[in-house]
């Protein structure tokens, strides 16, 4: 993890400049979910590369949230793949999809608000669940250096002995940002990371992502478009349950399809 960011005001700069590095880390493939007969997700297809930033858009009922609970093993799918590393997550459970790397973080933040953020990012340890393992822990200066430069990328180097409890919104989405580091995940699955936040916190958001997809592959679902711009390496627009537009920021706000079902209204 790296040291402690400044958090001074950044100059502007156009986060979604850094090219992803080759080769898939996450390729789902033909993947379809029904409930009740209806087709969240319809036969899609798409791939995500190592140290890539995607973020993933489209108008409600498109399928996002669906097809990360699916990654993540929340959902089954009717049919198709999720492979991540060569394995396949659909044949997974939830807990090993998590030790096998792929962390995930939902809309309404999920902190123990009556601990500080130090006991949080404590217990969010991999070593730290089970009652004997809780027993067994000990705090000992790794792990007090490993906590100390979390809590500097998310911006709560200073907050670590306050309860989570009197966080601001945003500063709650960063500590469970920051829990899922603690975790060292290979892959992090964020569904609306910037909700309720001030302007100010989604500039340092923006910039946390694009750190930390310097060394991890991150899959964003968002719709705030300027947000989207300052951190998208692709983009991908579902609608319907099914791929209907992927590539650049500007290639899909150039697609009159995507103009139609979504950025147009």
């Amino acid at each position: 993890m790296s040291a402690a960011l400044d958090l001074q005001e950044p100059a502007a700069m156009d986060m979604s400049s850094d090219p992803p590095a080759p080769g898939a880390i996450l390729s789902v493939e033909d993947l379809t979910v029904s409930f009740d007969g209806f087709r969240a997700v319809d036969g899609l297809s798409l791939s995500v590369a190592q140290d890539e930033l995607r973020v993933i858009i489209g108008p409600n009922g498109a399928g996002k949230t669906t097809l990360l609970d699916i990654i993540c093993g929340k959902t089954r799918p009717s049919s198709g793949r999720v492979m991540f590393q060569g394995r396949d997550l659909v044949r997974m459970a939830e807990f090993d999809i998590v030790r096998a790397g792929v962390g995930r973080k939902f809309q309404t933040p999920s902190v123990y608000e009556d601990l500080t953020v130090l006991e949080n990012f404590e217990i969010s340890l991999p070593n730290a669940h089970g009652v004997l393992r809780s027993l067994r822990f000990r705090r000992t200066a790794e792990i007090r250096a490993r906590i100390q430069a979390v809590a500097g990328q998310v911006f709560l180097a200073d907050r670590l002995a306050e309860k989570a409890g009197r966080l601001s919104h945003g500063q709650k989405q960063w500590l469970e940002i920051g829990m899922l580091l603690m975790q060292d995940p290979q892959l992090l699955l964020l569904d609306e990371p910037v909700a309720g936040m001030s302007p100010r916190e989604r500039e340092q958001t923006a910039e946390l992502l694009a750190r930390i997809s310097r060394g991890k592959s991150v899959v964003v679902i968002e719709h705030d478009m300027d947000f989207v711009k300052r951190i998208a390496h692709k983009v991908t627009v579902l609608h319907q349950g099914r791929l209907l537009s992927e590539g650049t920021v500007a290639e899909v706000q150039a697609d009159p399809r995507v103009l139609d079902v979504y950025l147009g209204h």
